[in-house]
């Protein structure tokens, strides 16, 4: 046991995103990447089809990625994490290429869109906990000017994120309000997540 946590054995998170790395570790919560493989494209789309909104989507997209770990884990908490953009009922994904990520930009400038951050914890193939919550972004507008600027500037790290930005980078100047935590913007549910791990015994509470 180290710090606060008082589970016997670090969690599995089911995920390389950086940033969800990132907010585990500045918790103090110890953890191992088991990252699963999964067409996000193709769940979204057949989802959509089903009648499903962004939030249904995070939270299926999070239990895709923890349910097939939690399996080959027996006996550990594994968390999947997935995030989905919303502008006005429109689900954005991460752009194909820098013409895909103008075309996103251009949709955003001047408007408010939704990010939902599911998450999911399970053991063994049963889930244990999950939620989704969201943040809401204003994005200010952006002249063409602009645009070419940032995505001169970002690289092809926007093309990693729905929405072609990141906004612990370049791409916190889109915008000029934001309501939500930090970490849900990030991708994780993170106050949540340590309420269930307290009261599951795995923190210390």
């Amino acid at each position: 046991m180290t710090g606060f946590w008082r589970g016997s054995a670090p969690l599995v998170l089911a995920s390389q995103s950086p940033a969800r790395q990132g907010l585990l570790s500045a918790a103090g919560i110890p953890f191992e990447i088991c990252a699963v493989t999964i067409d996000e494209r193709r769940i979204e789309a057949a989802r959509v089809a089903s009648g499903a909104n962004a939030r249904d989507i995070a939270l299926h997209l999070s239990r895709a990625k923890a349910l097939p770990v939690s399996g080959e884990k027996p006996g550990r908490l594994v968390i999947g994490a997935d995030q989905t953009l919303c502008l006005e009922g429109r689900l954005f994904g991460k752009p194909a290429g820098r013409a895909a990520a103008m075309a996103q930009l251009e949709a955003l400038s001047g408007r408010t869109h939704e990010l939902y951050s599911g998450c999911c914890v399970a053991r063994g193939n049963t889930i244990l906990f999950e939620t989704v919550s969201v943040a809401r972004l204003s994005c200010r507008r952006l002249s063409p000017a602009f645009i070419d600027a940032y995505m001169t500037k970002a690289g092809d790290a926007l093309l990693g994120s729905a929405g072609a930005y990141r906004i612990e980078g370049p791409g916190i100047h889109l915008f000029d309000a934001i309501e939500g935590d930090h970490a849900t913007i990030l991708g994780l549910p993170l106050l949540p997540l340590l309420t269930f791990l307290r009261e599951e015994g795995s923190l210390l509470s």
